[in-house]
């Protein structure tokens, strides 16, 4: 559970990081002051980013400096796949049957 719990998080971290703008765009205005530097590229890539916020998770999973690093990456990983899941585009299209209008938009003649 603990390790379900450190991927959430460093999930929901990264993303504020990464993506928003945080309260009072505190997280805005720290990003813009990084530029477009090296720290400024790793604040902007969520894969990255969550490398190393994943860090500090996985010392709260465990405390054995042996398994420390696998967990590690995997709480990283388990973030990048969150991230990728959450990212698919929605496509609302119409079904189209034959010989039927549909009733919200007019068919023009």
């Amino acid at each position: 559970m603990r390790l379900v719990l450190a991927a959430l998080a460093t999930w929901r971290i990264t993303h504020l990081l990464a993506y928003e703008d945080g309260p009072g765009n505190i997280i805005f205005r720290e990003r813009h002051r990084l530029g477009s530097g090296q720290l400024g590229k790793l604040a902007d890539c969520f894969y990255c980013l969550s490398f190393w916020v994943a860090a500090p998770a996985a010392y709260l999973v465990t405390h054995r400096w042996s398994e420390w690093p696998v967990f590690w990456v995997a709480i990283s990983g388990a973030a990048c796949l969150l991230e990728k899941q959450g990212n698919q585009p929605v496509s609302i299209q119409p079904i189209e049957r034959e010989g039927e209008q549909s009733e919200l938009l007019p068919q023009k003649p």
